[in-house]
């Protein structure tokens, strides 16, 4: 399922969504190893439903996230906002909580099928948690107001902030590979607007990321994480950039089991 700390890109690590189509193989792999040379993704598939995580990633997870590398790859002439104050996050790591639970697979709702009504599970990230969480790790409890999920399409989203602002991330495709029941890659795209100041700003944005499962270690998962930042066709600077990514950011991301929050109430 699954950021940079600023208002424009919090969001981007913590995407941890949505239903997939299969990647070529071996290509979110070669992906990451050729960081910073990236061009757009072309293997991904349209974004339909939740994307489902392989069993040994269930429960609640105590998250470190911690940026490790940021590159403009066409500076100085083309800088994506908030980029050089980015650099104040490199290697301060952040930590939030995340789960990852059960729901009802899609196919066990279909009247003709009712011998295997209730019996079959997906795993799925709790998106609306995750995302509240990372938010308020990055930017504080003030600043975060809330996170909300269409309820009729788990690939938009809207977080509302202090300020009348809203940040609405809306996934539009995605691709997996998954390597020997150890490794679990995504690859997601989706498009961001900013709202709530005089300009509006829209970027799409690539999330990929590589989950690998710790044989015996207290870190029982690890990550390696790069969000990419493309210009919208709205932009001035779109056709000057092309394919090519205006900004770049690694992630490296430790997972440690966590014990059920206790209820307030």
């Amino acid at each position: 399922m699954l950021a940079i700390r600023t208002i424009w890109s919090f969001c981007l690590v913590v995407l941890f969504l949505l239903w997939s189509g299969e990647a070529i193989a071996g290509e979110l792999s070669e992906r990451l190893a050729n960081f910073p040379q990236w061009e757009k993704l072309t293997s991904v598939k349209q974004a339909s439903g939740d994307l489902v995580y392989p069993e040994w990633m269930a429960g609640y997870w105590q998250v470190t996230s911690t940026l490790v590398d940021l590159v403009a790859p066409l500076a100085p002439d083309i800088v994506t906002p908030g980029f050089e104050a980015n650099r104040r996050q490199l290697n301060r790591p952040v930590s939030f909580l995340v789960r990852f639970i059960r729901k009802q697979s899609p196919v066990t709702s279909l009247k003709f099928l009712p011998q295997i009504d209730n019996k079959s599970s997906i795993l799925v990230a709790d998106r609306a948690f995750n995302s509240l969480n990372l938010a308020r790790a990055d930017l504080g409890d003030e600043a975060v107001l809330s996170v909300k999920v269409d309820p009729n399409s788990p690939n938009r989203q809207i977080t509302f902030l202090r300020g009348e602002r809203q940040l609405i991330s809306i996934v539009t495709a995605r691709a997996t590979e998954t390597i020997l029941n150890e490794k679990f890659i995504t690859a997601e795209v989706f498009q961001q607007l900013f709202k709530g100041t005089s300009r509006p700003y829209l970027n799409s944005v690539e999330s990929t990321t590589a989950y690998h499962k710790l044989p015996t270690s207290n870190l029982a998962i690890e990550s390696d994480q790069v969000t990419a930042v493309y210009l919208s066709p709205q932009d001035p600077d779109y056709f000057t950039a092309g394919s090519r990514p205006v900004a770049l950011y690694r992630y490296r991301l430790e997972f440690v089991p966590a014990q059920l929050p206790i209820s307030k109430e």
